[in-house]
């Protein structure tokens, strides 16, 4: 039996939003398809019509300085972002978090758009770009906007983006001098399963000061968690003992964990988070030396 009955491939942002519009539904996008193709031979996905080939578009696998950003389309291969040295300059997090997800067959053919598409709570390179301050750019019938990334997610495994909407790519400010970031994980065998836990960190300092930071945690709620209350607490404090304490107990309260019974208890997950922020803070603050 066939998983779909039609397969396009346009070749421009504009020919693949036109074509998800127009084709009989149920029409979906696909790029490296590692989780669609799996929920549908699965039977966990709705019967599709149509699939809307992006990989033929040039825009979509770009990764570049575009308006001073760093623009990374929503089609490049993880492991493309690992090897990018302008993603290792100026985006650190998201290239370990890149290099985490699934095995080397995965990262070859799994792309940035999927893993944001797939809208899960602790998605390794959702994470990486949240605490990135990330923006999604998203191209619909209207034309394009540009959107937080934060505000894409709606739910685990749920997105605001219509039927006939597509992740064009991410923009990424540009890291300056005493700036830098950093990705944590703990997770089972390589390629096997989602993350415990997973947390990225951006930091930039002035001498041993904290002037400013984004935290983000995977699973710790519905959506992707951005960790704003301990960001408030870190910034114009020392990096010592003390304020890691203090970072770590505000992360605690502010956070929401819980027991999945195929990867870890809540009260576990409480206890490495406290780790990986130590961890992640400490790394980005001395790469931001």
């Amino acid at each position: 039996m066939s998983l779909w009955k039609e397969f396009l491939q346009p070749d421009t942002v504009e020919e693949a939003v036109e074509a998800l519009a127009s084709a009989p539904s149920p029409a979906i996008p696909i790029a490296g398809g590692t989780d669609l193709m799996l929920d549908l031979q699965q039977g966990n996905h709705a019967p599709v019509h149509t699939l809307v080939d992006l990989t033929n578009i040039p825009e979509m696998r770009l990764l570049e300085i575009r308006r001073d950003k760093l623009f990374i389309g929503a089609g490049m291969p993880h492991n493309q972002i690992v090897d990018s040295a302008l993603a290792q300059q100026h985006a650190q997090a998201l290239v370990e978090s890149c290099g985490l997800i699934g095995g080397p067959q995965v990262r070859n053919m799994a792309t940035l758009g999927g893993n944001v598409a797939h809208a899960l709570p602790a998605a390794d390179g959702t994470i990486g770009m949240l605490a990135l301050d990330a923006i999604a750019e998203v191209a619909s019938p209207a034309g394009r906007r540009t959107i937080p990334l934060q505000e894409i997610f709606a739910g685990p495994g749920k997105s605001i983006l219509k039927t006939n909407e597509i992740l064009v790519g991410f923009y990424l400010p540009l890291i300056k001098e005493h700036q830098a970031s950093a990705f944590n994980r703990i997770m089972r065998a390589q390629g096997i399963a989602l993350p415990i836990l997973n947390l990225a960190a951006w930091l930039e300092r002035d001498g041993d000061m904290i002037t400013c930071a984004r935290i983000s945690v995977g699973p710790a709620g519905p959506v992707p968690f951005r960790a704003r209350q301990t960001e408030d607490y870190l910034r114009g404090k020392p990096f010592s003992t003390e304020t890691m304490s203090g970072a770590q107990q505000t992360l605690l309260i502010e956070a929401t964990f819980r027991t999945s019974p195929a990867r870890a208890t809540a009260e576990y997950r409480r206890q490495l988070v406290v780790v990986l922020l130590k961890n992640a803070l400490t790394s980005a603050w001395e790469r931001a030396l």
